[in-house]
C-alpha cells in the first residue's frame, strides 16, 4: 500500500526539525563549557586594562602602554567572540529574529578584530613564551581570525550568505580555538602526566600545539563545507 506523499513530506520536516535541534543542543553545549574560560579571559583582559597588574600577571608591562594594550584588549574581545560566535549558527535565532542576529554578527565581527590585531601587536612588539615556532603558529591563528572576519561580514554585505556562512564557520571554529587550546593540554596532563611538554613551551607536544589548536578543526570544516556545501542564497 501506497503512503500518500503529505506523509513522506511530514517525515522530511521531522527529521529536518530534530537535526536542527540536535545542533542547536550541540552548540549550547559548547557555549556552556567554554564560559568559564571566557569568564575568566574577560575579567583579566577588564583588569589589565583599568588596574597596574605588574605583580600579578607577566603580561603587563607599566611602560609596555602599546603591547599592554593589546594582550588585555586580544583577551577582553576573545572571550566575547568565544560565547557570541557560536551562538551566530544557532538556526532559529537567524530565523526568528534576524536583526538581532545581524547585530550580534557585527559585534562578534569588531571583537574578533580587536581580539586579532590586539594578538598580533603584542607578537610583534613582544614576542611568545615559547619562542620563534610559538611565534609563528600564533601569528597564523591571528591571521586567520582576521581574514575569516573580514571575508565574513564582506559576504554578508554582499547578500551571498553561502559563502558568508562558510566564512562564519570557520571564524566559530577560530573563536574556539584558544578554549580548545586549553582542553588539549588539560586532556594530555589528565592522560599523560604532562610527557612531552615542558614550562618553556619547547617541548614535542607543546611545539605541536602551536598549530594543533586551530589547524585541524579548520581542516574538518573545509571537509564538512565540501561535502555538505550550504546551498545558495541571494537574500538575508
Amino acid at each position: 500500500m501506497r503512503r500518500p506523499p503529505e506523509v513522506y513530506v511530514l517525515v522530511i520536516e521531522t527529521g529536518d526539525a530534530l537535526v536542527q535541534w540536535v545542533r542547536t543542543g550541540i552548540v549550547l553545549l559548547v557555549v556552556v563549557l567554554a564560559s568559564p574560560f571566557a569568564l575568566y579571559a574577560f575579567n583579566l583582559g577588564y583588569a589589565g586594562m583599568t588596574r597596574q597588574l605588574t605583580y600579578h600577571s607577566h603580561l603587563f608591562l607599566p611602560d609596555g602602554v602599546v603591547s599592554t594594550t593589546g594582550i588585555y584588549g586580544h583577551m577582553l574581545a576573545g572571550a566575547i567572540v568565544t560565547v557570541l560566535a557560536p551562538l551566530q549558527l544557532v538556526p532559529a535565532i537567524r530565523r526568528r529574529w534576524p536583526s538581532l542576529h545581524r547585530a550580534s554578527g557585527y559585534l562578534v565581527i569588531a571583537a574578533a578584530l580587536v581580539a586579532g590585531l590586539g594578538g598580533l601587536i603584542y607578537i610583534a612588539l613582544r614576542g611568545t613564551v615559547g619562542g620563534p615556532i610559538m611565534d609563528l603558529g600564533f601569528g597564523l591563528y591571528g591571521a586567520a581570525v582576521l581574514l575569516s572576519a573580514f571575508q565574513a561580514v564582506r559576504w554578508a554585505r554582499r547578500r551571498d550568505l553561502r559563502r558568508h556562512r562558510a566564512w562564519a564557520l570557520r571564524l566559530c571554529v577560530l573563536a574556539l580555538a584558544s578554549f580548545l587550546y586549553r582542553v588539549h593540554y588539560g586532556l594530555w596532563y589528565l592522560v599523560t602526566d604532562g610527557i612531552a611538554s615542558q614550562p618553556d613551551f619547547l617541548g614535542a607536544f607543546d611545539l605541536v600545539q602551536n598549530f594543533a589548536f586551530y589547524v585541524p578543526y579548520l581542516l574538518l570544516v573545509e571537509f564538512y563545507l565540501r561535502r555538505r556545501p550550504t546551498p545558495a542564497l541571494s537574500t538575508a
